[in-house]
This record gives C-alpha cells, structure tokens and sequence, in this order.
C-alpha cells in the first residue's frame, strides 16, 4: 500500500518535527495529540491514545501511522493500526513493546495485506544499527561490532552532567532493563549500568555502559555471524557510578515513574545539546583483519524555520527517512521491518537522512 497520508501521534518535540519532515516532503500529514493545537502549520486533530475506538476511528483516512509517544503507549497505536491496515512506526526502545508490534505484523501478514510494521525508526535503536550493518557489509566475516551512542549536554553542569532532553520514562527503562548482547557468537543478557568502559570523541572523554533497547533485533539478526556485538549508552564521566548510587543504594529502582520525576526536576532539558555516534566493526576483510570506524558528532540545527535541539531532529531524520523509503517501495511493504535490513546509504540519500551528511566527523 502506497503512503501519502500520514498521522503523527503524540505532538512533543520529536512529534512535531517529524510531523514538520514529512509535510516538507510532500505527504499529507495530520498530527494527533491528545491537546488541542492550533499553532502548526499542518492538519491536526485532538486523539486520546486510551479511548480504542477514537484512536482506530482517527486512522480510517490515512496510509500510515507514526507513533512518537513514551514506550508504554505505543501498543494501542500499533494495534489500532493493525485493526486499520495502515503502516506503523515508531520510535520505541522497549524490548517487550515491540516484540508485541512483531506479533501483530505477522498477524497481518498471515492476512496478506499490504503493509509494514517498523518499530524503533529513532537513533538507538534505529539509526545506530543501520550503520553498523552498513559497516558490517564491509567484511567476509565479522569478529566484534562496538555501537555507542549519546545525546548529551554540551556544556554539563553538576556531578550527573546530563540532562533530560529525552523521554524520562525510555531513560530510566533503558537504565534499568537487562540488555542484549552476543558473547563468543551467541546471545546474552547482561545487566544494564555494567561493563563501564572509556570512549574519546574528537578529545571529549566519555564513558560507556550497557542500557537496554538500543540494538533492537540486531542480536538475533548478527547471532553466529559475530563474536561480540554490544551496544553502550555515552555518558560524562562518573555518571553511571552516580545512577547505580541513585536506583540501588536510594532503593528507586522499584519506583520508575517517581525516579523519572525526580531526574526531569533535576536535570531538565537544555537547548545546547550534541549527539555522539560511534560505531566500529572488525573482521576478515578483503587484505585481511581490519576496522572500520563511522564516528560523528550532531548539533542543533535549524529546520522549518525554528531550530531544533540535536536528539530531536537525528531521531526525527531517521524515522522519515525509512519511511520515505517505504513509500518509495525500497523497502519491504509487507511485515516486519528490521533496522537492519535499511541499506544506510539509501537512507542518506533520501530528503531527511541527506541531513545526517553535515555531521562533523570525529
């Protein structure tokens, strides 16, 4: 099923900018919110995710469906659009959220019809795992693959020296959730906030440590195709110490939701904010062992005359681009898609993913 009619539900800063993204590049975009907004420049209508009958009731006169919610709300998103035949995607980093969304496409599938469920289209997972296939296409076979990622203030104030640019509910599931890896070719779980290592980003000096969601289905797709395969979370230095302090030795690891109020009163959004994606992939090359490195660093921008912070607009650029390459029929139309299976090159070259071009290499 081809897409020109889009619905963007959940209005906040990712919402809106993806909203934005795709109307410039020429879909019919109405935006669902569960506020009233009358301050865009495109369709929007007032959608509350908890009323079924509304939320399917929105999706009969559009092609695809975009959810931009916290995790927790994307299920009745993706089985409204199940229930509708349109294409989904999201944004999402839970595991359990979109191993139901893997469900529902092959129930859909089973069904014949024509469209695709793509879960987590944002930067980790998402973007991330993208590049590191891309860099894995590069090697007869593969030994290690290594994928960071960090949205970060760029001028950290206090010990945590963070800030709360992303949805504070994913932030504190990522830190708490065990996280897939493959070790010795097989996959594993490993708790999160562990394996704290030291990464340099054009001289910065960050840490890593595994957080969960971030590699999406690339363990099960790379499984007893490589050695090891991880992805970390970048931080400033000391900061995982610090949250270890605050969710065990506080005892807020059992109480999520106030964890994430007092994290957000603490350390609220900050405009000035940067981006660091490392990824590195080693194996058997055409001239032997070898390395290859795709190392950026991404800062606000201005896009629809407004600027944007940084984890805004790389989240949004990836989630249009791979729809964009949907609508174009570059990608599978039918099922499940996988991060993966986007070639990153293609992604590159579409309006949104060409954005990802002015990074500056670190």
């Amino acid at each position: 099923m081809a897409i020109q009619r889009i619905q963007v539900v959940g209005l906040g800063k990712v919402g809106e900018l993806v909203a934005h993204l795709l109307a410039e590049a020429g879909y019919e975009v109405c935006g669902a919110d569960v506020r009233p907004r009358d301050d865009l420049p495109f369709a929007t209508k007032v959608v509350d995710v908890g009323d079924p009958a509304t939320l399917r009731a929105s999706l009969a006169d559009v092609d695809a469906v975009v959810s931009c919610l916290p995790y927790h709300r994307n299920l009745a998103v993706a089985e409204a659009a199940g229930t509708a035949c349109v294409h989904y995607f999201d944004l999402t980093e839970d595991v359990a959220t979109t191993a139901r969304v893997r469900a529902l496409a092959a129930e859909v599938e089973r069904d014949e019809v024509d469209v695709v469920f793509a879960p987590q289209c944002g930067l980790a997972p998402g973007l991330i795992g993208i590049v590191g296939a891309s860099l894995a296409e590069h090697f007869r076979t593969v030994r290690h693959m290594e994928l960071r990622v960090g949205a970060l203030p760029q001028h950290p104030a206090g010990l945590l020296g963070y800030a709360f640019n992303w949805s504070p509910e994913g932030v504190v599931n990522e830190y708490l959730n065990d996280s897939e890896v493959i070790r010795e070719g097989r996959r594993q779980l490993v708790p999160a906030m562990t394996e704290l290592e030291t990464v340099v980003i054009g001289g910065t000096r960050l840490e890593a440590f595994h957080t969960s969601g971030g590699l999406g289905t690339l363990c099960e797709t790379f499984e007893g195709r490589t050695q090891h395969l991880d992805y970390k979370t970048l931080r400033y230095p000391g900061h995982g110490e610090l949250m270890r302090f605050f969710f065990d030795e506080l005892m807020l690891r059992d109480r999520r939701e106030l964890a994430g109020e007092i994290l957000v009163n603490a350390k609220p959004p900050v405009d000035d904010d940067v981006v660091y994606l490392y990824a590195a992939v080693e194996g058997e090359g055409e001239h032997g062992l070898a390395r290859r490195q795709y190392v950026r660093a991404w800062y606000p921008r201005e896009i629809a005359g407004r600027r944007w912070r940084a984890i805004s607009w790389t989240t949004a650029a990836s989630a249009c681009a791979v729809i964009d390459l949907v609508s174009k029929g570059q990608l599978r139309t039918r099922g499940f898609l996988r991060q993966e299976e986007v070639p990153f090159a293609d992604l590159l070259a579409t309006p949104t993913g060409s954005l990802f071009e002015d990074g500056a290499p670190a």
